[in-house]
């Protein structure tokens, strides 16, 4: 339900590139991959410590149709693949080194927590009442925040001839 519910929360870059140019660019299909990559583990991690409240509302998260073990490896290879788009997109005509520091820093952070939670028994994580878990759902907010505001960052130095590539 998150992959395909993904792509209707990651048209509206798209959409409102394609209003503002009239066309559709690899700008924009990057920008949507951003998040659409980033919108399954973005969402897992909540699940992994919301469990109960899904599988009591008859909710078929990853979580519930195929446990948190399962969860934990898709978190960390939608991860992994997260990272070239936004490389990719820091690399693009709209990103430029304020983007591409950005990438790196939260790419290596988002990669860290990924993997910390893929490492985690359950046990662990259910004692500690999913601390690591929760970090990561919180650092997931704040990771497509910045991604998008180093983007703005960009766009308003360009026209003093600043950022950009």
């Amino acid at each position: 339900n998150i992959v395909i519910g993904g792509a209707a929360g990651a048209f509206p870059p798209m959409i409102g590139w394609a209003v503002a140019t009239g066309g559709v660019s690899v700008e924009s299909v990057l920008m949507f991959l951003l998040v659409f990559m980033w919108t399954p583990p973005h969402f897992w991690a909540l699940a992994l410590f919301m469990k109960d409240d899904y599988s009591n509302a008859g909710v078929p998260m990853l979580t519930v149709t195929h446990g948190r073990p399962a969860t934990r490896k898709h978190i960390f290879v939608y991860t992994l693949i997260l990272v070239p788009c936004a490389l990719a997109l820091a690399l693009s005509s709209i990103g430029g080194p304020v983007t591409l520091a950005a990438a790196i820093v939260l790419n290596a952070l988002f990669i860290r927590g990924a993997y910390r939670i893929l490492r985690r028994d359950e046990a662990v994580a259910e004692a500690d009442r999913y601390k690591a878990e929760r970090g990561f759902f919180k650092l997931s907010l704040a990771y497509l925040f910045l991604h998008f505001g180093a983007l703005l960052v960009e766009a308003s130095l360009k026209p003093f001839g600043l950022g950009g590539w």
